[in-house]
């Protein structure tokens, strides 16, 4: 295969065991950096429109909607 190494060894003569580790680290590294990212906020999702009173449907709805709280 001619594929070019992940990661290459520059001093020392590491075991197998401490690449597997330092595999098994970077994977985690990786893993940890995708799940944290947020998607954006949008606009729409403002904390307002979860304290807006609850929607009662009935005679004169309509008008005491407009009517403070």
């Amino acid at each position: 295969m001619s594929e070019t190494p992940l990661l290459r060894v520059v001093r020392g003569n590491p075991t197998d065991e401490e690449l597997v580790a330092l595999v098994v680290v970077l994977t985690a590294k990786a893993a940890a950096g995708r799940a944290s990212a947020s998607p954006p906020r949008s606009a729409w999702a403002s904390y307002w429109t979860r304290r807006r009173a609850p929607l009662t449907p009935g005679a004169g709805a309509w008008r005491a909607s407009a009517l403070p709280h």
